[in-house]
């Protein structure tokens, strides 16, 4: 589990306008959600939801055949 150090930021009313995350922190957020991913695994990504979506054969092994 990752636990997140934030400081937030906020204005004179109290209202947070910023959040300052540690850098390493930050990169494994980044990573999690997939944003450090280069332009063929995301295009890789887009096919592989087209195929899913398309229901296309043999794009996608049998959980029982690995």
């Amino acid at each position: 589990m990752l636990t997140i150090h934030k400081k937030l930021v906020v204005d004179e009313n109290g209202i947070p306008h910023e959040v300052i995350l540690p850098w390493e922190e930050y990169c494994q957020i980044e990573e999690l959600l997939g944003f450090d991913l280069g332009p063929d695994a995301v295009a890789d990504l887009e096919q592989a939801a087209k195929d899913r979506v398309s229901g296309a054969p043999g794009a996608y092994e049998d959980l029982d055949s690995i």
